[in-house]
């Protein structure tokens, strides 16, 4: 094995501000693993640090190794590591927790106290190699396709928001037809719901793959999609709304297309305070509103093994791939939002 790697860092605190690097292969200490980084794919939290934000700004700590969606190959094992082997096909939960906090004594490890998470707090994975706590290493199936094992962590996110509900048999709204919205919409689709509506106010690329993975109706920056929703649900309104957009505007819309007594869940990132009615969308329509982050672990993994061995089908979803070496042309095309998921393969 080489002793040096191509690696993507994040380099200066700037937009852009992100070149290859030459750097050592990392050890891995007594607990964790090393893997060689098969596939990888660009989160929207990789474009937040590539553009250099409010958020990123406020977070992230040059030089920073990025990235955090991936699959690949375990080559070395620390000492005191039992249950991974080399050769093993592997992906990781992006969340690494302490096991020994409150939270993570209560079964909550994803929401951690001491937490750090892959490729913001730590170093990532758009390398040739990646070292990754033992604890987090997850063994995919070894016929799981490989661009579905490197999309897991998004994926992930959004069956953790689709199982927070009661989604079978249930009217479902949508708000936001990126990756992760997308996917939810998918995973809808496949758990039973009964109709699926999605509402997308930017990308039309995005709107029309919706379609393409089980949206009975896509509203694309439709004025009228309040009036269109309420008929087709007999004036009743959705029984879920699943928000990812992280848009004050959009939230408000989904409380008022909430059915009495229905659930609101919310994994759209906010970037600041906003007003809503609470008394009138809220406390006496007796809604239920239950936030997210991340995936639980390993319970949403387990779902996720599950639903691929079901056939979950999320290929209309991952639309770009490109080699490693053309990191920057794949940005820019995740950056444009014509895209869903965009992955690189190892040269």
């Amino acid at each position: 094995m080489t002793d040096t790697m191509l690696a993507v860092f994040k380099t200066s605190p700037e937009p852009g501000g992100t070149e290859f690097r030459k750097v050592p292969v990392p050890e891995p200490g007594p607990d964790d693993v090393l893997i060689k980084v098969k596939i990888c794919s660009i989160c929207g939290t990789d474009v937040h640090i590539y553009n250099w934000d409010s958020w990123a700004q406020n977070r992230i700590r040059p030089p920073l190794l990025y990235g955090h969606e991936f699959a690949g190959e375990v080559v070395e094992v620390g000492n005191n590591v039992e249950h991974i082997k080399v050769g093993d096909y592997v992906s990781a939960e992006g969340h690494f927790f302490c096991s020994h906090c409150y939270q993570c004594n209560m079964g909550m490890r994803h929401i951690c106290g001491n937490l750090e998470i892959l490729g913001v707090d730590t170093a990532g994975i758009f390398a040739e190699y990646a070292r990754i706590p033992a604890q987090n290493v997850w063994k995919n199936d070894p016929d799981l396709k490989l661009e579905y094992a490197s999309i897991q962590d998004p994926l992930g996110n959004a069956i953790h928001t689709v199982f927070a509900a009661d989604i079978p048999t249930k009217n479902v709204l949508i708000l936001g037809c990126g990756p992760i919205g997308l996917f939810a919409t998918a995973v809808c689709r496949k758990i039973g719901a009964a109709k699926i509506f999605c509402t997308e106010k930017n990308y039309e690329y995005r709107a029309n793959i919706a379609t393409q993975v089980g949206a009975d109706k896509v509203f694309f920056k439709d004025a009228d999609a309040y009036s269109k929703i309420m008929e087709a649900t007999d004036g009743v309104g959705v029984d879920v709304v699943l928000e990812f957009t992280g848009s004050p505007v959009a939230v408000n819309q989904g409380l008022k297309l909430l059915r009495i007594g229905g659930t609101m869940v919310l994994l759209g990132v906010f970037s600041r305070e906003f007003c809503t009615d609470l008394t009138d969308n809220v406390v006496f329509k007796y809604v239920t509103i239950q936030g997210i982050t991340g995936r639980l672990i390993w319970d949403t993994w387990y779902r996720m093994r599950g639903l691929f061995k079901a056939g979950l089908n999320v290929d209309p979803i991952i639309t770009h791939t490109f080699k490693f070496s053309k990191f920057f042309e794949a940005m820019d095309v995740m950056r444009s939002g014509n895209s869903g998921k965009v992955v690189l393969y190892m040269d």
